[in-house]
């Protein structure tokens, strides 16, 4: 049975992604750390390794919670169920196009769910940055309690990438590779330093 629960919870994750790959993973907490299948730092890990790795974000995830719930047939199923809801609104979309394009219901709701995107995104932040902050078995939510638990280190690779990326329009591919190599020197050359 664990299949059909791996399926049915990746279609609803699919199904009610709007704005991407990013605006998914606030669900799939819920989902994934919900059904106990990864704890919430594994699932951070899991959100920085799909957005390394070549291929839409969702497909990614899925198939690495996938894997992980039940090896190569765990991510077939799962990378399938995430993606066929789309396939199928897309395929519908398709066929009539022009319907849908005019009609001020679909307009209407697309409005009213651009904002939510925006939260969903930023909310992101906050779970990716508080993912391996615990504090007796439970999860920081305060945002002053995770400001202040920052380290300086985290710090410094945030501001250089920041700066890179808004005032010199450094490419992202290179703020990745930027920020891996800060971290990596961070955490075996400079350890030894300070």
């Amino acid at each position: 049975m664990i299949f059909l629960e791996l399926f049915i919870t990746f279609f609803k994750i699919g199904l009610f992604t709007f704005g991407g790959g990013y605006a998914m993973i606030p669900l799939m907490q819920q989902e994934v750390v919900g059904n106990q299948w990864m704890t919430l730092t594994e699932l951070a890990n899991v959100i920085a390794i799909s957005q390394s790795t070549p291929g839409p974000f969702a497909v990614n995830a899925a198939t690495f919670v996938g894997t992980g719930v039940w090896g190569v047939l765990g991510a077939l199923i799962a990378a399938l169920a995430v993606v066929l809801p789309s396939f199928i609104i897309i395929f519908i979309i398709a066929k009539a196009f022009t319907n849908f394009q005019n009609n001020k219901w679909v307009q209407g709701a697309l409005f009213g769910m651009r904002p939510v995107v925006i939260g969903l995104i930023a909310s992101v932040v906050f779970l990716l940055m508080s993912s391996e902050l615990i504090v007796q078995g439970a999860e920081i939510t305060n945002l002053q309690v995770l400001m202040a638990s920052l380290k300086y280190k985290e710090i410094i690779i945030f501001a250089i990438c920041a700066v890179s990326y808004f005032k010199f329009k450094l490419h992202p591919i290179k703020l990745i590779l930027i920020s891996g190599g800060l971290g990596m020197l961070f955490l075996g050359v400079l350890p030894m330093i300070f």
